[in-house]
């Protein structure tokens, strides 16, 4: 998995990168850099130099140049001008690289678990497809049984080369994988404060194509309520003869249009003209195939169903990559579950905190030396010193299902008293995927990030942090 294209880490936010931060606490919405993330800067008007008329008149002849005189020559007063028409023209063609520079979009909420209007649940099922999951919990140096267990029964992915796109709209595959989950029962968890009763649709399948440039190749992703979206372009789309719609993000000139088909639809009538030309379609008109990435659960199934459907196929079978490590002396923010946008001199804010768990994820120093040129970052103030930290790391395909246990986990942590204050738990969609949260589209830009973290406190509070790049719409 690390050799995918372009994956996005959470890191740390170049100061020069505006950001649109917006702080949701008890139904008060505030923000500060509200400027459109899409606004085009407005090119300055022209200004005719001095000495110039009306356009219909001439300009005068250029005098002839004699010996001495030339591109060359040095003449009086004319040192001053040029040197202050370049120190314009490159102050202007800085602003221009500062404007271009996508903008970012930072969503904080906070809320209790227990809470009969909490967001978490709805988040954590409309988030699909998922790469990199990191917890981390202060005071700690071994990982708990129950967390130790529920990390290593993360669950298997598989990869199918060469996979033809037809084989996602098969009745056989729409019956065994995609209908299936929604004949089943709820499945429950039991949170400390209240039951996360989960619907149905997270015990499902999801694939994504694999090593496509969301922004450049065409790409394909099936989502757990049984809807397949593609992204095409322009010439793809024309061959498909599919109805879809143009991209939000493709610009004055179009060439990428996205296109939705309800595999639950399909189901109900397999002799619709509808089923019969999008089939026609992806077997005779325009045959598509991918490297496809698939995950499923379903309880009481066998985990070797996919391999054996998928047989025919060069099918692989892939364990998420678990990394952990026990940081000791840890220098962490002060935080205040009640002090959202933070407080000066008493506890920091959730923008800040984000920036600090870039740099731990990242292995950054944070004593900021006079030595060190790698990085003049350190830790937000107010800060306390952890004698021991467990940052764990899941990479892989990994299903909304498996991150809402893990969440679940993480708030039962607090069942007896710990020393931590805070665990949070950091979650990073595919750059490259169709969509980010739901079904809203998402592109790529210059990032393509899409992730979320909640910061989960001792009495059961949490934040929400959501953070999306240029090319996305406000996180649900």
């Amino acid at each position: 998995m690390e050799g995918m294209a372009r994956k996005v880490a959470l890191k740390t936010q170049d100061p020069q990168v505006p950001i649109i931060l917006i702080l949701r606490s008890e139904l008060s919405v505030s923000s500060t850099r509200q400027r459109a993330p899409e606004q085009a800067p407005k090119k300055p008007s022209h200004t005719p130099k001095k000495g110039a008329g009306a356009s219909k008149m001439r300009s005068p002849p250029a005098p002839r140049m004699t010996a001495g005189q030339g591109p060359g020559a040095r003449r009086e007063g004319a040192g001053r001008p040029s040197w202050g028409r370049a120190c314009v023209g490159e102050s202007m063609a800085t602003l221009r690289r500062l404007r271009e520079v996508p903008r970012h979009l930072l969503v904080c909420e906070k809320s209790n678990f227990g809470h009969d209007k909490s967001r978490h649940r709805h988040l954590v099922e409309t988030h699909y497809h998922n790469y990199r999951v990191s917890f981390l919990i202060p005071e700690c140096g071994i990982l708990s049984k129950e967390l130790k267990n529920l990390v290593m029964e993360t669950g298997p992915y598989y990869f199918v080369k060469n996979l033809p796109l037809h084989e996602l709209i098969t009745h056989e595959f729409i019956n065994t994988f995609v209908k299936k989950v929604f004949s089943s029962e709820p499945f429950v968890c039991h949170c400390v404060s209240a039951s996360l009763r989960i619907p149905p649709s997270l015990c499902s399948c999801c694939a994504l194509t694999y090593n496509t440039n969301i922004d450049e190749d065409n790409t394909a992703a099936l989502l757990p309520n049984g809807k397949l979206i593609l992204s095409l372009d322009k010439d793809t789309y024309e061959e498909t003869g599919l109805q879809g719609h143009p991209s939000r993000y493709s610009g004055r000139k179009i060439m990428k249009f996205i296109v939705s088909i309800d595999l639950m639809d399909l189901s109900c009538n397999l002799d619709s003209k509808k089923y019969k030309r999008i089939s026609w379609s992806f077997k005779e008109k325009k045959p598509l195939k991918f490297d496809f990435l698939l995950a499923w659960h379903h309880t009481g199934a066998e985990e070797s169903t996919m391999m054996s459907y998928f047989s025919s196929y060069r099918i692989q079978e892939h364990q998420p990559k678990i990394a952990v490590s026990t940081m000791t002396d840890l220098q962490c923010p002060v935080l205040q579950s009640s002090e959202l946008g933070g407080k000066p001199e008493v506890a920091c804010g959730a923008r800040e905190l984000l920036d600090w768990l870039g740099a731990v994820f990242s292995d950054v120093e944070l004593n900021n030396e006079p030595n060190n040129f790698i990085s003049t970052y350190c830790c937000p103030q107010p800060s306390t010193v952890v004698a021991k930290a467990y940052l764990c790391t899941i990479t892989g395909f990994i299903l909304p299902e498996k991150i809402c246990l893990l969440l679940e986990q993480l708030c039962r942590y607090f069942d007896e008293p710990k020393l931590a204050p805070w665990v949070t738990l950091s979650v990073q969609g595919f750059a490259d995927s169709p969509v980010s949260w739901r079904e809203k589209e998402h592109g790529f830009r210059k990032g393509g990030e899409h992730l979320y973290n909640f910061v989960i406190f001792n009495n059961q509070d949490y934040w929400l942090q959501m953070a999306v790049g240029a090319n996305d719409d406000c996180p649900p």
